[in-house]
C-alpha cells in the first residue's frame, strides 16, 4: 500500500526521472562526482591530457545519470580514446596560458612597452581558446574527431550563448575554489565535469522543445 504513492512522488514534475534514472539517488550522484574528480586529478597529471580527462569525465557523469554501467575502467578507456587529438590540444592551451602568464608578469613589471594591452589581448585569447575546448570535451564522446567538436563548439556558444556563461562561471568558481585551498582543486574537477553534463543536458532538453 505505501509503495505506490512513494513510486508517484519519484516522477519529478520535468520528468527528470525519466531523462535521468541514475540522478535519482542525489547525495550518491554528488559521491560519484567527487570520485570522478580524482579520477580526473590522476589523468590530469601529464598537464596535457586535461582535455582527454574532462572528456572522459563528462562521459563518465553522463554514463551515470543515464544509469548506464561506470567502471573506472572505463573512464581510463576514454582517456586513452581521448587522447589522440586531446594531448595536442592540451600542449596549445598550456602554451597559451603560459603565453599569457608571461605576458602578464612583464606588463607588471614594465618591461615592455605597451605591455598592458599585448596582456590582455593574450589573455582573451588564451581564455577563449580554454573555454571553446572544455565546451568541446564537454560533448565529446567516443568516437568523434576532435576537430569536429572544435569546429562545432563556437556555433554551441553562439546558439546557446546562456550554457556558455554557465561554463565560465563554473570554471571560474573551480578556479577560485582552487585558489583558496588547493587540495579541493580535485573535487572541483568533478564538479566542474557534472556542471559541463548539466549544460549539455539542459541545452539538448531546450533545443528539442521549440516552446523554449
Amino acid at each position: 500500500m505505501s509503495r505506490a504513492p512513494r513510486r508517484g512522488r519519484s516522477l519529478e514534475p520535468d520528468g527528470s526521472v525519466l531523462r535521468w534514472p541514475g540522478a535519482r539517488a542525489r547525495f550518491a550522484l554528488f559521491g560519484e562526482a567527487l570520485w570522478t574528480g580524482i579520477l580526473m586529478a590522476i589523468t590530469c597529471v601529464p598537464i596535457v591530457t586535461w582535455p582527454a580527462a574532462v572528456a572522459a569525465g563528462t562521459a563518465h557523469l553522463r554514463r551515470y545519470i543515464h544509469a548506464e554501467a561506470t567502471p573506472a575502467s572505463e573512464f581510463f578507456r576514454d582517456v586513452w580514446r581521448a587522447l589522440p587529438g586531446g594531448a595536442l590540444l592540451g600542449g596549445v592551451t598550456v602554451a597559451l596560458g603560459a603565453l599569457a602568464g608571461v605576458n602578464l608578469a612583464l606588463a607588471a613589471g614594465g618591461m615592455i612597452p605597451g605591455g598592458v594591452p599585448a596582456a590582455i589581448v593574450a589573455v582573451i585569447i588564451g581564455g577563449g581558446a580554454f573555454v571553446i575546448t572544455v565546451v568541446a570535451a564537454g560533448v565529446w564522446s567516443p568516437g568523434v574527431r576532435w576537430r569536429h567538436l572544435l569546429r562545432a563548439a563556437p556555433r554551441l556558444v553562439v546558439a546557446d550563448f546562456s550554457s556558455a556563461a554557465f561554463t565560465v562561471v563554473a570554471l571560474i568558481l573551480a578556479g577560485v575554489i582552487t585558489w583558496q585551498f588547493l587540495p579541493l582543486g580535485v573535487p572541483a574537477l568533478g564538479l566542474v565535469a557534472f556542471a559541463l553534463v548539466a549544460i549539455a543536458e539542459r541545452r539538448l532538453v531546450r533545443l528539442a522543445d521549440p516552446l523554449r
